[in-house]
């Protein structure tokens, strides 16, 4: 199988850090949270190149352009994720078919695992598509606007989604395109899809490859970065 394509919506502020500086700006191990993203991503031998949405007004963008030799592109994202990436499809160089498969990865995953990239590419290309993810272990609870627990939830058949997903390129633009025209905010890729009538493969993948949403995150991410290849 050729080389993918990868692309990382980066055009968030990541409110719920909280600050003036966007989340994937800030210091995790001393550099940027999105570095270490992008160093993952670049030396996985699957990975041909980086496509990242950036936001319109984004001034610390520092610019680079190879990573691990190889090439790492930008274009301007959009409000919604899926804005991004689907500007991130969109620009990705004439030689990615339709029919090719590409990835799409949150930047605020910088502990993804080499061979759970490698696990989803084999597994999820030889169907329509997939996404990593792991079953879900806790009790699952409903609750109400008080947040008082009113129903345990089952929790067989349930999964956490992961990144990186991965599906072919022209399928993925249509199927954000449509959810655009019907007012859909999907929250991921496999959703969009989903909504197209694809099945994607769910690709259990390790549990450490948190997203980095809150300030007490980035302890942990520095922790699992030490540990992870």
């Amino acid at each position: 199988m050729a080389p993918l394509w990868c692309v990382i919506p980066a055009a968030g502020r990541g409110t719920r850090v909280g600050g003036d500086c966007p989340k994937q700006y800030l210091p995790l191990a001393g550099r940027g949270l999105i570095l270490h993203t992008l160093e993952r991503l670049a030396a996985h031998p699957r990975i041909a190149g980086l496509m990242v949405a950036l936001a319109a007004d984004d001034a610390r963008w520092p610019g680079i352009d190879r990573l691990a030799g190889k090439p790492v592109l930008t274009t301007t994202g959009g409000g919604e994720r899926a804005d991004s990436v689907l500007a991130g499809l969109r620009a990705l160089p004439v030689g990615v078919a339709a029919g090719d498969f590409v990835l799409v990865h949150d930047a605020a995953r910088p502990c993804v695992r080499a061979a759970d990239i490698e696990r989803l590419v084999t597994r999820a290309s030889a169907v329509d598509g997939g996404l990593l993810g792991a079953p879900l272990r806790d009790t699952l609870k409903r609750a109400d606007d008080h947040h008082r627990s009113i129903l345990t939830e089952p929790r067989e058949q349930r999964w956490r989604a992961f990144t990186p997903q991965m599906f072919r390129r022209g399928q993925l633009v249509a199927a954000l395109e449509a959810a655009g025209r019907e007012h859909v905010v999907v929250s991921d890729e496999a959703m969009a899809m989903e909504r197209s009538g694809v099945a994607p493969l769910l690709v259990e993948g390790a549990e450490d490859n948190i997203k980095v949403t809150t300030a007490a995150d980035f302890a942990l991410a520095e922790f699992l970065l030490s540990r992870t290849a």
